[in-house]
């Protein structure tokens, strides 16, 4: 792959890692640099099997909007969509009902540049580029205001993206405002590290994570489940992703291994 294509945006710095970039290796993507393929290579080999569980993780996508389109949600917000590469949620989405509108939020430049580009005469799909800890600066923004209804229910997705908030952020808190930002009926998709299967190879992975420009932390099962607050559970809970409602070969074994834990939840009172 060329280093400097037409995508990148000036004053990249090439010499550190991103999780954006790293996670686009993982699941195969040509966006990317040799730094990021290099640290993806040795994230592999501190935690085998890494890049299956973004796999994985990324299939939990695909059948979460698959479910919420089916549950009648037309409107998605993607927080920390990352870099675009093959099933993307406005693909998934506007494939089973073409009046979907998605807005993805990212605030890493690769991911926000290459967005616009396959976004581009898209009507139905923006990119917002904004730090989600401030809420207001994504759920304000005229790119989102002209898409999204916050009368009626939304999709809001926020996958593999909570364990690059430290403590002091106060992810939980966090999650809570966009709960309360949210119109009964609307879904929230959270999928998180958990180091509960592996603790020993997810503290090499925390600290390899720690030389990157997005350190990360993993997080308990009862924690993760916690963030849903009022938000029901459908059906299987909250659980490894590649438990909740496979398809295609079915349940994967030793679903725990593959380190990401979520589920989707309901805002009650619609209807």
């Amino acid at each position: 792959m060329t280093e400097l294509s037409s995508w990148v945006p000036e004053g990249i710095d090439l010499t550190k890692p991103s999780a954006a970039r790293a996670y686009d290796a993982f699941l195969g993507g040509s966006h990317n640099f040799a730094v990021d393929r290099q640290f993806a290579r040795r994230a592999e080999e501190v935690f085998p099997g890494v890049a299956k569980a973004c796999q994985a993780n990324r299939s939990f996508l695909r059948r979460t909007v698959q479910f919420m389109v089916d549950a009648g949600v037309r409107q998605f917000i993607d927080i920390g969509s990352g870099i675009p590469t093959v099933g993307n949620v406005h693909e998934v989405a506007q494939r089973r009902n073409p009046d979907c509108r998605v807005v993805y939020v990212d605030n890493e430049r690769v991911a926000v540049a290459h967005s616009e580009l396959i976004l581009a005469g898209n009507d139905r799909a923006t990119i917002v580029e904004a730090d989600m800890r401030e809420p207001a600066s994504i759920l304000d923004d005229r790119r989102t205001r002209r898409l999204i209804d916050f009368d009626q229910p939304v999709g809001l997705l926020m996958l593999a993206v909570l364990h690059f908030l430290p403590d002091a952020d106060d992810p939980a808190g966090l999650v809570e405002r966009y709960r309360a930002a949210l119109a009964p009926g609307s879904h929230l998709v959270i999928s998180h590290a958990t180091a509960e299967s592996r603790p020993e190879e997810m503290r090499a992975l925390e600290a390899l994570y720690s030389t990157s420009a997005n350190p990360a932390v993993a997080r308990s099962t009862s924690w993760i489940s916690g963030l849903f607050g009022e938000f029901r559970l459908v059906e299987p809970g909250a659980v490894f992703v590649p438990e909740w409602r496979p398809d295609g070969a079915g349940v994967v074994a030793h679903p725990e291994h593959h380190i990401f834990f979520g589920g989707v939840g309901v805002k009650p009172g619609y209807g």
